[in-house]
């Protein structure tokens, strides 16, 4: 289901001034709040993507990045992703028609094994973060193959019209644990809590709850669950957690955006 359906379900639950910011995105092409700031800091830099390529920051979209950038790398888990489909690490990754084909790299996210340290401008990462059981240790690698001075953008799913509005916020002090305890990225321990707070209105694709359950109990091979659930004071914590300098938030009815600069 798209977004724009999600909000139509929800838009009796809107307050004023988020239902005044759906109606004008309808009558002008709507851009995230400070979308030139992030513009600059990006513009012909050199990068790799974790799971994309990523519509929100397609040309014409609203936070058109892929256009100033000089080159962009991508990884992805699986040669096959219920996302992009076939992939090969020969074919190259494709982000802009404009801009020729970046590196492909098959690998999981928690382990970029064979990419080197320090060697891109910045990592993006859209709706991808909470596809991991284990955060923190993702973003030790990710942060490993940034420059120092490097940045990092991430981009989360706001649960208030998606499929996770029920659930809890994560506490940060369970990624520490995640973290610490060495979880790898085959944990259910959240199956329960998402069986009973999934809601599956906002996630049709999913099917009824046994197909929904069956699916999720193979998460390692799909990688669809959303182990965690974020909001900015939790992406701020994390930041803090690795000494980045946040540069610009910016908060949509649909997504959390955070840049932060590696020390």
């Amino acid at each position: 289901m798209s977004k724009l359906a999600r909000l139509r379900i929800y838009w009796g639950t809107l307050t004023v001034r988020e239902a005044i910011e759906f109606a004008a995105s309808k009558v002008v092409q709507f851009k995230v709040p400070n979308h030139e700031l992030y513009l600059e800091l990006f513009r012909d830099k050199v990068g790799i993507e974790i799971g994309g390529p990523s519509d929100c920051v397609r040309a014409g979209n609203v936070l058109p990045l892929y256009p100033v950038l000089r080159s962009l790398d991508g990884v992805n888990v699986s040669t096959n992703t219920i996302w992009e489909g076939e992939l090969s690490e020969s074919g190259g990754f494709s982000y802009d028609s404009s801009k020729p084909r970046g590196r492909q790299f098959i690998r999981d996210a928690v382990n970029l094994e064979g990419i080197g340290s320090d060697e891109y401008d910045f990592l993006v990462a859209c709706n991808s973060l909470e596809h991991i059981a284990n955060p923190l240790r993702a973003l030790t690698d990710w942060l490993r193959v940034v420059k120092s001075c490097g940045l990092l953008f991430l981009v989360l799913p706001n649960k208030t019209i998606n499929f996770d509005r029920n659930r809890p916020i994560t506490a940060f002090e369970h990624l520490i644990d995640d973290f610490n305890n060495r979880t790898t990225e085959d944990d259910l321990t959240h199956l329960d809590e998402i069986l009973a707070l999934h809601d599956l209105a906002l996630d049709p694709e999913a099917g009824t709850l046994q197909q929904f359950g069956d699916r999720a109990r193979r998460n390692f091979a799909n990688r669809a669950l959303h182990h965690h659930v974020f909001d900015l004071p939790l992406l701020k914590k994390i930041f803090d957690y690795f000494s980045l300098e946040v540069l610009v938030t910016s908060i949509t009815l649909t997504d959390y955006y955070i840049v932060g600069r590696k020390a």
